[in-house]
């Protein structure tokens, strides 16, 4: 047997070998996720050689988890999983009931409360379902937005694709913003609207045509 073929077996041997086995599983990138969970989750796999891992069962472990939104995992040599988290961003809450749900942009509930969560819009349009049209289009609007602006925004509301509107919080002004098409340009014109008008006065911006702002008194 060559050389060549002796080294081969070698590290394939190693590979396969407790040596190369998992024992120490990393997760990042948690926020709401309890990250000891995720670790526990996966817990079936250690003692596995790195080689052997089964990322097929890793996806169904992790397929658990509502929170989750994707991962990406790393193996470092030679004991490691390192699996990078992203959760799901809430882009605002949904009145069922005698509850609130925190809600992404697909609809998934991130978190549910009996209160009001402070700091995101309410959003009221339909049932808040992903095959709803003015769900989806609300949440493109509420990812569209400027931080500083969307946490601004109190209620916002559509029965279309083409009616969202919402409030925004302490200044009382009411924005028709339409469809969330030219949404970056919209907020631009927004915020220059917004600018040159008394803060002291509640206005109605509408600008669902931004190229003809239409700005009156409340």
């Amino acid at each position: 047997m060559g050389t060549l073929s002796v080294l081969l077996l070698t590290v394939v041997a190693v590979s396969l070998s407790p040596l190369m086995a998992l024992t120490d599983i990393r997760v990042t990138g948690t926020v709401r996720l309890d990250p000891a969970a995720i670790s526990q989750a996966l817990e079936r796999h250690r003692e596995t050689p790195l080689a052997l891992l089964d990322e097929g069962g890793i996806r169904s472990d992790l397929e658990e988890f509502a929170l989750i939104r994707s991962y990406s995992l790393e193996v470092v040599p030679p004991h490691s999983l390192l699996v990078r988290i992203v959760e799901r961003a809430p882009i605002g809450a949904v009145e069922r009931g005698s509850s609130f749900d925190l809600v992404d942009a697909a609809g998934v509930v991130v978190e549910s409360s009996r209160e009001r969560p402070a700091g995101v819009p309410l959003i009221r349009a339909g049932e808040a379902s992903p095959e709803e049209a003015a769900f989806r289009s609300v949440a493109e609007v509420l990812e569209a937005l400027p931080d500083e602006l969307a946490a601004r925004v109190d209620v916002v509301t559509a029965s279309t694709r083409d009616d969202v509107a919402f409030t925004i919080r302490d200044a009382g002004h009411r924005v028709v913003w339409g469809s969330a098409e030219r949404s970056a340009y919209k907020t631009r014109v927004l915020e220059a609207a917004i600018a040159v008008n008394d803060p002291a006065v509640s206005w109605q911006f509408d600008v669902s045509a931004p190229d003809s702002v239409i700005v009156r008194r409340l």
